[in-house]
């Protein structure tokens, strides 16, 4: 049985740091391509960052460049998320997805394109 599970998210006030981390168990075959995804009140779920193995790269939202890397421990199955100068307007549900096949001419990033999904976990950036 396939489970993403997120841990990591609070409340944060502005500047200030969380770093979130998503445990991958369950996948009889690698997956493709990982990522966080966001989706605050009112908003569409939206791609933050995402590393594709097929791709060899990583992709940032605009939005979070400078502010937020990925990265991942093999050996732990996990992914984080380091998320830092936090903005209110980062306050949202992160979620960790998997996708099990990806192109190699790009890094997907689109929720469309992932196949499996964690829980969620929430950040609030709030004084």
């Amino acid at each position: 049985q396939v489970q993403l599970v997120e841990s990591g998210g609070g409340l944060v006030q502005p500047g200030g740091s969380l770093r979130l981390s998503c445990a991958a168990s369950g996948f009889t075959v690698d997956y493709d391509a990982i990522g966080w995804f966001r989706q605050a009140p009112g908003k569409e779920r939206e791609g933050v960052s995402c590393f594709s193995s097929r791709h060899g790269s990583t992709y940032y939202a605009d939005s979070v460049k400078g502010r937020f890397t990925i990265s991942g421990d093999n050996a732990e199955n996990t992914v984080y998320l380091q998320m830092n100068s936090l903005k209110p307007e980062d306050t949202a549900v992160y979620y960790c997805a998997a996708a099990m096949w990806a192109d190699a001419d790009s890094v997907p990033c689109g929720p469309w394109e992932y196949d499996y999904w964690g829980q969620g976990t929430q950040v609030t950036v709030s004084s």
